[in-house]
């Protein structure tokens, strides 16, 4: 096993390319929901519904494209791939914008962007997440901090984007809203250019053999005879493809129930079931590797009510920043969209220190596990929330708060963001067997798939002007009340995760 604290150069390759490829992502999510506001004009239920529908639907097509990876392309064909189709959209989304005389059109063009960069993040997003494990040995120590830094690329993408994207893109003309498409447009370009120069001379696994070129579940199978599948492999296959059918239906039908002919919300909340299922059904597990792949379930259903609070950065606390928040500093002021640079621009400085604190407290045997560091991170989100509770109790409408409470909001969800995200990624691929490397990563992306779509239905119940908006017979009239909504959620799920923690660590069976 490797001792050495220096990471392979092909983590930093990914570095770049994931930077690179989140500056697209949140340069247009910075604008997203004020485009459809400001010029498509659209009401603030249905915008939040579209952008819900939108991110979710992200999170959901990696299922589709780690199973492509993992079964047929391998991970550097999908890369390169998602990076096109990604690139297409966000050129549709800048036609978009730039034909805003022609409504039709314009709403037309959105949704052909929208459905280009849903299935380009789809081959993108899980298997330039799982690459990063295969750079190292099993049970390699350095890989917690390799996923920290990753993830800080991500977030340096994530920090510049807003700026970049918001200060072109967010002037007060509608109009302008195009170049904030086009820049990202142009980054996601460069973002294939990189990936596709430096590949070769970087992705190299520790045996020095190249890295992402066969699939994953071929290359678990190569100098092994393929054995015929016996008859009642076969039957068995039958009957779970069956029940996996039948499960989907009787969900779907409940699903349209609740969500009426809301076809993404069903599509993505009966994937979020028959997707885990079906892989618990798989014959080739052994009782260790179930256990596991539950650990990994679990904790992703308590990640769903993490996100579902923190992804409303980019619709209602977007909102609120652009209508309730006083941004005028030394009477300037500030675009909204910018606030959403507050988080990554954290994400940055603490990821630098988080990896210098779990080593810390392991060495002093005192390093929390995996599933405490997810509960906690639940906490602090909750906390955030409570911050900003504090700062619009008993403001009166018309009347914008401090900065400051937005600012604290984001710092604090910022720390429980570094425990809970790389954290989960580092888990998922220590936890899942190489055969469905890209599909697990998948599946958890899944969790975040519902968690989004969960938060565009939460950010409709943003309050607004001559309505009333309830949840379960609680009545949503002001800020407060709405954010005492993610108080409560976030909470609940922490001190439940934080039960279950010891369990979780006994179902992993070893690994830390």
């Amino acid at each position: 096993m490797n001792t050495t604290n220096k990471h392979p150069k092909g983590l930093y390759l990914i570095f770049a390319t994931s930077t690179a490829e989140r500056f697209s992502y949140y340069g247009m999510r910075a604008i997203f929901i004020l485009f459809l506001t400001q010029a498509l004009l659209l009401d603030t239920e249905t915008a939040a519904s579209i952008y819900g529908s939108y991110t979710g639907l992200v999170y959901l097509t990696p299922l589709i494209g780690g199973y492509v990876a993992d079964k047929y392309w391998g991970i550097r064909r999908s890369v390169f791939w998602g990076a096109v189709l990604m690139a297409v959209g966000q050129f549709l989304m800048f036609f978009s914008a730039s034909m805003l005389d022609a409504q039709d059109l314009s709403r037309g063009l959105m949704y052909g962007g929208l459905t280009f960069l849903i299935l380009g993040n789809g081959f993108f997003k899980p298997t330039v997440s799982s690459l990063v494990g295969q750079l190292y040995e099993p049970g390699d120590r350095r890989l917690d901090s390799a996923y920290t830094i990753f993830y800080m690329g991500v977030n340096v993408g994530s920090f510049l984007a807003p700026l970049v994207c918001g200060y072109f893109g967010e002037t007060g003309n509608p109009q302008d809203f195009k170049w904030g498409f086009l820049i990202a447009a142009i980054v996601t370009v460069l973002t294939v250019v990189l990936f596709e120069t430096q590949k070769n001379r970087y992705l190299i696994r520790p045996d020095g053999q190249q890295l992402g070129i066969v699939p994953d579940a071929r290359k678990e199978t190569e100098g092994t005879s393929v054995k015929a599948q016996t008859p009642e492999e076969l039957r068995r296959k039958r009957r779970n493809l069956w029940i996996c059918s039948a499960m989907a239906v009787v969900l779907a039908l409940f699903f349209y129930g609740c969500f009426g002919n809301d076809w993404i919300s069903i599509g993505i909340f009966t994937a979020c079931i028959v997707f885990p299922a079906s892989i618990l059904m798989d014959g080739s597990l052994t009782k260790i590797e179930r256990d596991r792949i539950l650990v990994i379930y679990i904790i992703a259903f308590f990640v769903i009510f993490f996100w579902a609070a923190y992804e409303q950065a980019g619709a209602s606390l977007t909102l609120f920043a652009s209508e309730q928040t006083d941004r005028v500093i030394f009477g300037w002021e500030m675009p909204a969209s910018w606030i959403q640079s507050f988080n990554p621009f954290f994400v940055v400085i603490l990821a630098a220190v988080m990896p210098g604190v779990w080593g810390a407290l392991a060495r002093r045997g005192m390093e929390p596990t995996s599933p405490t560091k997810q509960a906690i991170g639940l906490l602090l989100l909750s906390l955030g929330y409570l911050v900003i509770c504090f700062g619009v109790k008993d403001v009166q409408p018309g009347v914008k708060v401090s900065l400051i409470w937005l600012t604290g909001l984001y710092f604090i969800h910022t720390m429980g963001e570094i425990a809970l995200s790389p954290i989960g990624l580092s888990m998922v691929n220590k936890l899942t067997p190489v055969r469905f490397a890209s599909l697990m990563m998948g599946i958890w992306y899944l969790s975040t798939a519902t968690a989004n779509k969960f938060a565009g239905t939460l950010s409709g119940l943003y309050p607004e002007a001559g309505k009333v908006k309830t949840l379960m017979g609680y009545r949503i009239e002001t800020m407060y009340d709405f954010f005492l909504v993610f108080v409560v959620m976030s909470a609940a799920a922490s001190v439940i995760l934080f039960l279950l923690s010891k369990k979780l660590q006994k179902m992993m069976h070893g690994v830390e």
